[in-house]
């Protein structure tokens, strides 16, 4: 049976290993948006892939771009549903704290990060409902949790992803036939993960689409590990 999926920051790192991940199944058709498709070469390479991919331009900053390439995937989509949503972009502004961020950055990581997946939600909203699925898996973090006492460490990352959790608890309250959830996809070898990271992308992404593709309606607004593990928050 097809399955459709939609992700954001899809030209490089855990965002263009779900992309990879997803074709190897013809079944797959992935929407793969990213902010610059003329130079996601990786991602474009991606095209030979067995599962039907659609590279969609959008930048989460702009809400502008954010509608214009929702409604491209609408198009694209002709009437049929959209299955997952995978909100994976995000900025993190790394060693910012409490009492001595930047304003500035603040808002900017806001923005791409809670407003960003916010209304890419709403845009792709008339296709979701067309779904049998509903699911909208939106990539959070361990520092979004207080109970996790990860310390002072990215306080505007931080703020931010505590920020979508919120957003994808109340996600799920106004729309009990959803599932929207979060994903802490552990800290992977990516450009944002720095050094120290400990998980190889696609170990990370592998438990990502595993959770993802057996969650029910009981699992609405939790906080999943890409181990299938619930966090605190």
């Amino acid at each position: 049976m097809p399955v459709t999926w939609f992700l954001t920051g899809a030209s490089r790192g855990i965002g263009l290993e779900i992309t990879r991940q997803l074709l190897e199944s013809s079944s797959n058709t992935v929407f793969a948006s990213c902010r610059s498709p003329a130079t996601a070469f990786d991602l474009d390479a991606l095209k030979s892939s067995p599962g039907t991919l659609h590279i969609i331009q959008i930048d989460v900053m702009d809400e502008i771009s954010i509608k214009a390439g929702c409604s491209k995937v609408l198009e694209l989509l002709n009437g049929t549903g959209l299955d997952y949503v995978i909100n994976n972009a995000a900025i993190n502004h790394a060693g910012d704290l409490a009492f001595s961020f930047d304003p500035a950055a603040l808002a900017e990581t806001i923005q791409c990060n809670v407003t960003g997946p916010a209304l890419v939600t709403r845009f792709l909203l008339p296709s979701i409902e067309k779904s049998s699925r509903k699911v909208i898996v939106n990539i959070s973090s361990p520092l979004a949790s207080i109970g996790r006492d990860l310390g002072p460490i990215s306080t505007s990352y931080s703020i931010s992803k505590t920020g979508l959790n919120m957003l994808t608890y109340k996600q799920s309250r106004e729309r009990p036939d959803f599932i929207p959830i979060l994903m802490d996809p552990g800290w992977v070898k990516t450009d944002m993960g720095g050094e120290g990271a400990k998980i190889e992308p696609h170990v990370s992404v592998t438990g990502i689409l595993n959770v993802a593709t057996k969650l029910t309606s009981a699992d609405a607004g939790k906080f999943y590990t890409y181990l299938g593990k619930v966090n605190p928050w």
